[in-house]
């Protein structure tokens, strides 16, 4: 939609404008633009850019508390791991059912927000290292190289816990291309999409879970950003009542609600174990507000 035809018009005044804004055009032709601009039309706009921008949100308080305290202990990884491998299957969905567009903007914005977190935690993980033993790659080849093509020193006891920035790219680079090519094999069975919708969605839902485990394990949430988890269950409560309105698939609405109890069980934490660090003992002493 181009606001140019509206706002050079010379024969519209700004209470014209306010008036197609809320009522749209009355006794003429509808069929132009200026007809279909409406206040409805603009909370459209603004509701997508919401949903666009929403879901990074939350994460920027989190990233600006790991870099000012230069301590990630508070935060897990694996939030991360979980939004990555939802928001890929979630845009591959696309594919087999063409969902609202700004969901799809979201996810691709989402994946690179991650990989901007894990990129500030492993390089402040770095940094606090006094001595530095041997490092844990995804792809190695016996001889400290890596490469995306050898995998057989792989272990799984330290995935997801590299100590390289490269080996979290070459993980969601070899995701991404398994996954690629399984959907376009089975993009034609109904079946196949709308589980890989599903389970896409369902991934997403429960990516509160890991911090949830992290903070039940240590006994705290010290470390971690309040600010993050009100963002989560406010933004996550939008998106459930856009999909609703939207009549996005039933795998959004179902799973967004999911997302919201979640949300509250991580708030709960905050209550229950309150500021105290815990087994977080790399915090303690830390007076960082949450």
């Amino acid at each position: 939609m181009i606001f140019g035809p509206l706002l050079k018009n010379p024969l519209l005044n700004p209470l014209d404008i306010l008036r197609f804004l809320l009522f749209g055009m009355e006794g003429q032709d509808d069929t132009g633009l200026l007809g279909k601009i409406t206040v409805w039309t603009v909370l459209n706009w603004f509701s997508s850019l919401a949903m666009i921008v929403g879901g990074v949100l939350p994460y920027i308080p989190q990233y600006l508390k790991i870099k000012k305290t230069q301590n990630a202990d508070g935060f897990s990884l694996y939030v991360c791991l979980t939004l990555l491998i939802a928001n890929i299957l979630r845009i591959l969905f696309w594919f087999g059912n063409h969902y609202e567009i700004p969901l799809l903007i979201q996810s691709i914005f989402m994946n690179f927000t991650m990989l901007a977190i894990i990129q500030l935690c492993v390089k402040v993980k770095q940094s606090k290292q006094v001595i530095h033993g041997k490092e844990k790659l995804f792809t190695a080849d016996g001889t400290g190289s890596s490469s995306p093509l050898i995998l057989r020193d792989f272990d799984w006891r330290f995935f997801w816990k590299w100590t390289d920035f490269r080996s979290y790219l070459e993980f969601v680079a070899v995701f991404t291309l398994s996954a690629s090519l399984l959907t376009y094999l089975l993009i034609g069975n109904v079946i196949f999409v709308e589980a890989l919708g599903f389970t896409s969605l369902f991934i997403e839902a429960m990516l509160g879970i890991p911090q949830f485990y992290d903070n039940y394990v240590s006994k705290s949430t010290l470390g971690m950003s309040r600010v993050m988890v009100f963002l989560w269950l406010a933004g996550d409560s939008f998106k459930t009542l856009y999909f609703f309105t939207k009549q996005s698939p039933i795998q959004f609405c179902i799973c967004g609600a999911l997302q919201i109890a979640v949300d509250l069980a991580i708030l709960s934490q905050t209550v229950w174990f309150g500021s105290t660090p815990g087994r977080r003992k790399g915090l303690a002493g830390s007076h960082v507000v949450q």
